[in-house]
């Protein structure tokens, strides 16, 4: 068979022309990339016009790997030093014949290679060059949970043995401690904040949560999903037998020789128990300023401000996942010493701190944040700290606490500084407790960062920047993430927080005990306070390149 030259196929299908094939080789000869890759770089032809082209010329069939799950025993028939360099990934085995996905279908060598490895008869098939490359890393990420799964089926009576063996890491553990371990291991190694075990009808999914983004990591068979809720549930401590009703746990084991805390919850489905587990065990190292990403002068002398405060409530506000408890954490490490007693009310103890007296709430006895509150102010604190702000009560004691001469942090659920001023009034908290009790608010989002290995510049959606209101001037360069292995082909790596602080003044509580609405409240903090309202810094974090247009509109646009 002739082989055609990928070139040679745009132009006649009048995707390309002569020159710009020429000034393409030229660049490829220059970069040794793939010619593909360098046309789609250049903006000669888009990579959906390409997998088209070669669609209709070929005939070979398209596949979303991004929608597939591939067996994890996939792996045996291609080495993943070939399928990384080649671009290709092993998807399914039909009879004799290996469907073999791949960014370049005309890569005879690699299709032969393939054939010769895997003794069997490839049949190409068409993938996006990032989805073939987050499917290497996922397949050959599960290698050894493969070999794990192949081995719980080739014993039998496995199950209960394995399942209430002790967590340890020996070269003789059992298969479903293997496999379980890795999960863990990959979720730390990965900086996780969540995984998922799902059950559906044919199988069972595990995704993590990475970057505030859910990624799917595994897939596996519904045989072997029993025994492996079932381990986990020993480790966490929970009823193994009892499938019906929801149930709550903790595990805490060692993970690259660092102590890891892991909140289990279990919940019933139509196909079996779900799995969320949260991993606590955070590095405390970077429970810092800059760590948390407040690298902006003008916010560290407002939170500097804040600390000198020896009573009063600095409140840490923002919706789910913001970053609130790492924030209040750094703050914690920075106020305490051998001097003060400082005492944590916490659901659920998220850091161990030494030198903090910490609290688990615990609602099922009765000890609820306001009932714990009242507890503490006998045991003689100088700093406070609530974990969170639920209720009316809750709020009026914390209040309280700060007039009569403790330091109170908590946060509270809100869209930014300014509505927390009106979600204390909606949970009845009086006007003039809130303005002489409060010393400022500390708002925040997370925003991913640009990763580091893929960087670089780029044109944005004018639509979106218009949205974002980000300041557009001639020769400004923005900046974001193509793609590669390191993150996930998201563009993304690590997360940074965004932040805008307000300190409070005379002519804010007086706004406050008057009844001035919410925009009154906030022209007044903006020509009073110093008051920088968040898309301001996080305009500062895209102008230095850290974030991207996308991220601010997905972040804080569509909450404010």
């Amino acid at each position: 068979m002739r082989q055609k030259r990928l070139g040679d196929m745009l132009i006649s299908q009048d995707l390309l022309t002569e020159e710009q094939l020429s000034e393409a080789l030229l660049k490829q000869r220059e970069s040794k990339e793939r010619l593909g890759t360098v046309l789609i770089k250049e903006g000669y032809i888009s990579e959906t016009q390409l997998i088209e082209a070669l669609k209709n010329q070929l005939g070979i069939d398209y596949i979303d790997l991004n929608n597939y799950n591939i067996d994890p025993e996939m792996a045996r028939y291609i080495p993943k030093a070939f399928a990384k360099s080649a671009a290709v990934v092993p998807v399914k085995i039909v009879k004799d014949s290996l469907f073999l996905a791949m960014e370049d279908p005309l890569n005879f060598m690699a299709i032969e290679q393939a054939g010769n490895t895997s003794k069997k008869k490839i049949i190409p098939m068409i993938a996006s060059a990032a989805s073939v490359s987050h499917a290497i890393n996922i397949l050959y990420e599960n290698v050894g949970v493969a070999e794990a799964m192949a081995q719980m089926r080739e014993e039998s009576g496995f199950t209960e043995d394995v399942v209430n063996a002790p967590v340890i890491e020996k070269e003789d553990e059992g298969p479903t401690i293997r496999l379980v371990n890795s999960v863990f291991m990959r979720a730390y190694t990965e900086s996780c904040s969540d995984i998922h075990i799902e059950p559906t009808a044919t199988d069972t999914i595990i995704r993590m949560r990475i970057d505030g983004r859910l990624h799917k990591v595994l897939t596996i068979p519904k045989d072997l999903k029993d025994s492996v809720i079932s381990r986990i549930k020993v480790m966490a401590h929970l009823d193994i037998v009892e499938r019906r009703i929801p149930q709550d746990g903790r595990i805490n084991m060692k993970l690259s020789d660092r102590d890891v805390d892991m909140r289990v919850n279990t919940l019933p489905t139509i196909y079996g128990e779900k799995i969320c587990i949260r991993i606590l065990g955070k590095d405390d190292r970077m429970l810092n300023r800059e760590g948390i990403g407040m690298v902006f002068e003008s916010d560290n002398r407002k939170v500097d401000r804040l600390l000198a405060n020896t009573s009063g409530v600095i409140m840490i506000v923002g919706p789910t996942g913001s970053g609130k408890t790492s924030t209040m954490f750094t703050l914690i490490k920075e106020l305490l010493s051998e001097s003060v007693n400082l005492i944590t009310l916490e659901d659920p103890v998220e850091y161990n701190i030494p030198g903090a007296t910490q609290v688990q709430i615990n609602e099922k006895v009765g000890l609820t944040f306001a009932s714990g509150l009242r507890a503490i102010l006998r045991q003689d604190p100088d700093i406070i700290c609530v974990g969170e702000i639920r209720d009316g009560e809750t709020a009026q004691i914390a209040m309280r606490a700060a007039i009569t001469g403790h330091l109170v942090i908590t946060t509270i659920h809100t869209e930014d500084a300014v509505t927390a001023i009106d979600r204390l009034k909606d949970m009845g908290v009086e006007p003039y407790l809130i303005s002489a009790g409060l010393r400022g608010i500390i708002s925040q989002r997370l925003l991913r960062r640009v990763c580091d290995k893929c960087k670089e510049p780029y044109d944005p959606d004018p639509k979106m920047v218009e949205m974002s209101g980000i300041k557009n001037y001639p020769g400004r360069v923005f900046y974001h993430g193509r793609g590669c292995d390191t993150c996930f082909n998201s563009g993304y790596r690590g997360r940074i927080g965004a932040f805008e602080i307000l300190l409070m003044n005379d002519k804010l509580r007086h706004c406050i005990t008057s009844g001035g609405d919410k925009q009154e409240f906030r022209e007044l903090a903006t020509t009073s306070s110093q008051y920088v309202p968040m898309m301001e810094n996080a305009d500062k974090l895209v102008e230095q390149g850290i974030t991207t247009v996308d991220e601010i509109c997905r972040t804080i646009m569509v909450t404010v």
